[in-house]
């Protein structure tokens, strides 16, 4: 398989997001649902009971390690990402969901972990998408981040 993520520039500023990826030669792409910082060893998602992690930072985290996990265990790594949508929950965004308290909190936790587990990744990151919104699936829920990735052949 090739991949190849075509980096986004800002005049000579290489912005955290790529701009496109080409692909050749997987064997498929794996598409995963929205994937949120509930605890799943508590509660069942959805349901009432389900225990939602508390803060920006940790929901982050434990989203990052649920889509790490999805990934291998349906054949593919952090490696063969090739976009995330961010869903970042928020009141109001007047100066744009990008300078707002819980995504700039989040692209930290996103840099730290990508640096600890795909340092490729900081070095010329995917495309995403990042979308404000005013609420998600379940009270206290912070950011949801879906995920596409090619399958190796």
């Amino acid at each position: 398989m090739e991949k190849k993520i075509y980096p986004l520039y800002h005049g000579t500023s290489q912005m955290p997001w790529g701009k496109g990826t080409v692909v050749k030669g997987a064997k498929g792409f794996i598409f995963l649902a929205g994937t949120e910082g509930i605890d799943p060893a508590i509660g069942k998602p959805g349901a009432k009971g389900a225990v939602v992690v508390e803060g920006i930072e940790a929901q982050t985290r434990m989203a990052l390690e649920k889509i790490k996990s999805r990934l291998e265990e349906m054949g593919s790594s952090l490696e063969n990402i090739v976009k995330l949508v961010w869903y970042i929950k928020g009141t109001e965004f007047p100066d744009g969901v990008a300078l707002s308290p819980n995504y700039i909190k989040a692209a930290k936790v996103r840099e730290e972990f990508f640096k600890e587990h795909c340092p490729a990744f900081c070095k010329n990151p995917p495309p995403g998408d990042l979308i404000g919104v005013s609420g998600l699936a379940l009270k206290g829920m912070l950011i949801e981040i879906a995920c596409i990735a090619a399958l190796p052949d």
